[in-house]
């Protein structure tokens, strides 16, 4: 032992900041120095010549034998707190390379991956699991890749455990393709034993180098009637290709993930879609199962771009009186003596409106909603200007301010009913029948308008409008019926409204569309049996050669339905309409009610899962397509195919299944 009396502890010097320090003390003896370990207090050669490897060497071994908390060992008490090591103050010691700092060496005989460590008793330090985690941490938060390379990240990661070893690009991208195989395997069978069918949207992404992609993401409830949505591919494609070659797309992502005999529906971000594209797929499904009611809802379109769609309609027509208006705020806001003279004229013609006046942004449609807004608030304001002013030459006619509050009230609805879907936490089909019905109705009203141009802007508006209800108005009216505060009532409500005169027929369209796909579901329900029908049910079905009785099967499924059996549909409309007041929570509704009406359930499953909208709801109104980052265009397409769909299979993972709360 050495005698405490003759010990004199140094101080560290600058040049003793190297990490093994940090559980060493230096003490002299005489004209010895010495390095006292602080775990076990051992004495080692302590002066300056010795260099540190053999202090990280005995360290090592130390840690193993003592089980020692790292927590403790990376803040010790006997560590001067005069002198701490941080990140701001480090050096290098002379003899000991940036690089070996970096990257610690071991014993030969140590596993580079494993020293004993941490939280508890037995908690083990694992190269191989710190290095996993920083994979997902870089997935799941979507940081570049090339962050492990940065100095700035290896020192941080040094200093906060010592032991980590640095990795460098190459394999931190190993790492991430393995977590993305693991999890796809997880989605794939997920999806293999899905209990109903699954739904599948179409988006297109792009990037700043103007290449494209295209992200396929399965929609489906599942057995326990919760909503989920999966990415399951993004593919890059080539610059060369046609807008024919969406339809191998698709089709290769259906073989790849076994869907052709689980797919209900396809949702499009596009309302312009080749109607080639659809043929192919429909053609490639008829060869493997049964598509539904004559394919009237295999085709769909976004909800969500549907309506920014129309708003880019609107601010075109009115890209001229738009420019005009932003020159008057322009020259309001051009020097404070304008702005005090304007807010002084804003006073005495009776405004109190508390909204600032805001330029727009050109690549946000909602900002330029918000200005127009604005505006219109201070119509009089901007009136009495013109009088006063006579350098503002910026000011609207009579025509042009009514044309900007016609437009301005069509793009509140819109606004308005968009936020709404965006809220919405679970967005099952039944919430957008009622707001594309609103907005169906004010688009026939505004095209009765006298004046030329507001007329001519909803004439074409509509005609955008009906070919997305042309393809959509079937699925929506069904999602309402199954809703059970609505039923048949809000189709026949609405309806009466759109149609007029033809609405009976309309609504008897939709009575037996409903069920024409019921009577599907009851048909493939007595063929496979209730307990096994699931979404490849139909298609199993409707190709099994095997059973012979097959056609017995359909003929006593139609002679069943002439003896005036009560189906579940029947049973469901003729019963009273659920409470429309307070929190509702449709698929809780289905899940408790399923025994009731086994079959309805099956189809409620399928047609509520259905996605009506594909938009992100921060994205809805930003014009062109959703981009991605310049890291992510850089890295090779199955890399970023990987990194893209791991992040949302792990954020889903994180977050939970979709909570339902209308």
């Amino acid at each position: 032992m050495m005698d405490e009396s003759n010990e004199i502890i140094l101080q560290k010097s600058k040049r003793l900041t190297s990490v093994v320090w940090n559980y060493f003390e230096r003490v002299r003896k005489a004209d010895v120095c010495y390095a006292v370990c602080i775990q076990c207090n051992k004495k080692l050669s302590g002066s300056s010549n010795s260099g540190t490897t053999h202090l990280r060497n005995h360290l090592m071994r130390c840690l193993k034998r003592t089980n020692h908390d790292m927590s403790q060992l990376l803040t010790p008490k006997r560590r001067k707190k005069e002198n701490p090591v941080t990140v701001a103050t480090i050096n290098f010691d002379d003899g000991q390379a940036k690089e070996e700092y970096l990257r610690p060496k071991f014993d030969q005989d140590q596993r580079r991956d494993e020293v004993v460590l941490s939280r508890g008793s037995g908690g083990r330090f694992s190269q191989e699991r710190s290095q996993v985690d920083l994979a997902r941490m870089i997935i799941l938060h979507n940081y570049p890749l090339a962050m492990v390379d940065h100095v700035g990240f290896k020192v941080f990661a040094r200093n906060l455990q010592p032991l980590f070893e640095a990795v460098p690009n190459s394999t931190i991208e190993d790492s991430c393709m393995e977590i993305y195989i693991r999890e796809k395997q997880r989605v794939q069978h997920t999806l293999n034993h899905l209990y109903g069918k699954v739904n599948l949207s179409v988006e297109m992404w792009s990037s700043r180098d103007n290449s494209n992609y295209v992200c396929l993401a399965s929609n489906y409830i599942d057995e326990e009637w919760r909503l989920h949505r999966n990415v399951l591919n993004f593919i890059t494609l080539d610059p060369s290709h046609t807008e024919d070659m969406l339809s191998e797309v698709i089709i290769r992502c259906l073989i790849e993930w076994s869907l052709e005999n689980k797919l209900f529906a396809v949702t499009f971000d596009s309302f312009s879609v080749n109607e080639e594209i659809v043929l192919r797929i429909k053609d490639h499904m008829s060869q493997s199962s049964q598509i539904l009611i004559n394919g009237q809802l295999f085709e769909l379109k976004s909800a969500a771009h549907l309506l920014n769609s129309l708003v880019e309609d609107c601010l075109e027509a009115m890209r001229d009186l738009i420019q005009k208006i932003r020159g008057s705020v322009r020259y309001v806001k051009s020097s404070q003596s304008t702005q005090v003279r304007f807010n002084e004229i804003a006073q005495l013609a009776g405004i109190n409106s508390q909204k600032i006046l805001v330029l727009d942004s050109i690549v946000n449609s909602n900002s330029t909603f918000v200005m127009l807004e604005t505006v219109l608030e201070y119509k009089g304001a901007f009136c009495h200007l013109r009088d006063h002013d006579h350098s503002f030459d910026s000011s609207l006619t009579d025509e042009e301010w009514e044309w900007t509050r016609y437009v301005t009230g069509y793009l509140k609805l819109v606004f308005d009913i968009a936020s709404d879907f965006s809220a919405n936490k679970c967005p099952t089909a039944n919430v957008y029948f009622a707001e594309m019905c609103d907005i169906h109705i004010q688009l026939i009203e505004w095209c009765k308008n006298q004046d030329n141009f507001l007329s001519s802007l909803a004439a074409n508006m509509k005609a955008k409008f009906d070919e997305y209800w042309n393809k959509c108005s079937l699925v929506l009216a069904i999602a309402a019926i199954l809703d059970p505060r609505f039923k048949m009532k809000l189709v026949e409500y609405y309806y009466s409204k759109i149609y007029g005169s033809t609405a009976l027929d309309r609504i008897k369209e939709v009575s037996n569309g409903v069920k024409e796909l019921l009577d599907a579901y009851s048909m493939c329900s007595a063929i496979v049996g209730e307990d096994s029908f699931s979404g490849s049910g139909l298609g199993r079905a409707s190709m099994d050669t095997r059973d012979r009785l097959k056609g017995f099967d359909k003929f006593l499924h139609e002679t069943s339905q002439n003896q005036n059996t009560t189906t579940d549909l029947d049973k469901y409309l003729s019963e009273p309409i659920f409470p429309r007041s307070g929190e509702f929570n449709i698929l809780n509704y289905w899940k408790v009610h399923t025994p009731r009406y086994p079959i309805l359930s099956l189809l409620a499953r399928d047609i509520l899962g259905t996605p009506m909208s594909i938009c992100a709801p921060d994205s809805t109104f930003n014009s062109g397509t959703p981009v991605i980052s310049d890291s992510q265009s850089s890295l090779n397409p199955d890399i970023r195919q990987a990194l893209f769909c791991a992040h949302d299979w792990l954020s889903t993972e994180t977050e939970g299944t979709i909570s339902n709360s209308i």
